[in-house]
């Protein structure tokens, strides 16, 4: 074996192998100090494709869910009008039967009737965040009830058809939305899962493996300290 002091190749291999040991060192440390198994798309480029698809997914679902909860509290407004609508339109049918008494004046009947009509009329206009609760329900936003002579409730019955017909659809959408919530919330939580599963890191291996790299580097070191020395055997031979 020759003796050289210009090329020390096993220090430039020690050199190397320590490098290699302090990279996988720093990567164990910023895996655990982040709590990602995936720091940097190099980790592993094809689980990052998949977790961020996995990420929107799960947004998505979360977005739907919050859209959903809006709804349903636009349709418990429209139901609370649509309730003191089948209210009004009751006393309304009531005061229709009692002004067909002839042994009393029904004048007032007819009074009471008007007023609740005028009332009817509001409540069909009522608005929520700027949107008219009632439109696009059928005939409800648009009923109307008249008097003639004694003869006042003209329209209450295909009133009370129309409303009764806009709650039993209110509350059907309202069921769909709470099933549908439902759905994405489970969805939602799959799909965080699903993506934790590839980006999280496992502590237990990765503590193991940042005890593995330390102990390499700090033995690397001493390796090259060591091959940094055998040079001196080759000023030895000139003394």
């Amino acid at each position: 074996m020759s003796f050289v002091i210009n090329t020390n190749t096993a220090a430039a291999n020690a050199a190397n192998n320590l490098s290699a040991s302090n990279l996988q060192l720093q990567n164990s440390l910023n895996k655990l100090s982040s709590g990602s198994r995936i720091v940097k798309a190099s980790d592993d480029a094809g689980g990052l494709a998949v977790s961020m698809k996995l990420t929107t997914a799960a947004q998505n679902a979360s977005a739907t869910v919050a859209k959903d909860a809006n709804e349903v509290s636009f349709l418990q407004a429209q139901d609370g009008v649509l309730q003191v609508m089948g209210s009004v339109l009751t006393r309304m049918s009531q005061l229709s039967s009692l002004a067909k008494d002839p042994s009393v004046d029904t004048s007032q009947y007819g009074t009471e009737f008007t007023a609740l009509s005028t009332e009817l009329g509001a409540l069909a206009g009522s608005q929520y965040n700027g949107m008219t609760l009632l439109s696009g329900i059928g005939g409800v936003s648009a009923v109307t009830v008249t008097t003639t002579g004694l003869a006042i409730g003209t329209g209450v019955d295909t009133a009370i058809g129309q409303l009764a017909s806009a709650r039993a659809t209110n509350g059907a959408a309202q069921s769909s939305l709470g099933f549908d919530s439902q759905v994405q919330s489970i969805t939602q939580t799959n799909l965080q899962a699903a993506s934790g599963q590839i980006t999280n890191v496992d502590v237990a291996t990765e503590a193991t493996n940042l005890a593995k790299w330390n102990v390499m580097v700090q033995y690397g070191a001493a390796m090259l300290a060591q091959a940094n020395q055998t040079t001196q055997v080759a000023l030895k031979l000139i003394q």
